[in-house]
């Protein structure tokens, strides 16, 4: 429980605090060409986020970035691919989201 008798949401095994920044990284797998974007689950301790923009020029890498963004409520310049810029596995860092926000993802 959080100060104040608060319950805290717990933080996914996905998702994890940054110590230096104060953001949140998301440990993501990604599949680029579904017929739609959306979250679909976990996946070896990963998001499983299905995109549909093909992985060519960095099109399924932005469109990513933009649903992220768009499903936690904020801003694209938040949000920015850490790591696996060519890679099905990426880590995003998230800022100016809180974790009881991440649940959206689940749904989205």
């Amino acid at each position: 429980q959080a100060p104040g008798g608060q319950h805290r949401p717990p933080v996914p095994v996905w998702a994890r605090h940054d110590p230096h920044s104060g953001a949140l990284l998301l440990s993501l797998h990604v599949q680029p060409g579904a017929s739609r974007t959306q979250c679909c689950g976990e996946h070896g301790g990963r998001l499983r986020v299905r995109v549909a923009a093909r992985a060519t020029e960095g099109a399924a890498n932005h469109a990513l970035l933009d649903f992220i963004a768009g499903t936690l409520g904020i801003p694209a310049r938040d949000v920015q691919l850490v790591r696996g810029s060519g890679s099905r596995i990426k880590v995003i860092q998230v800022s100016g989201a809180s974790v009881a926000a991440l649940g959206r993802l689940d749904t989205a």
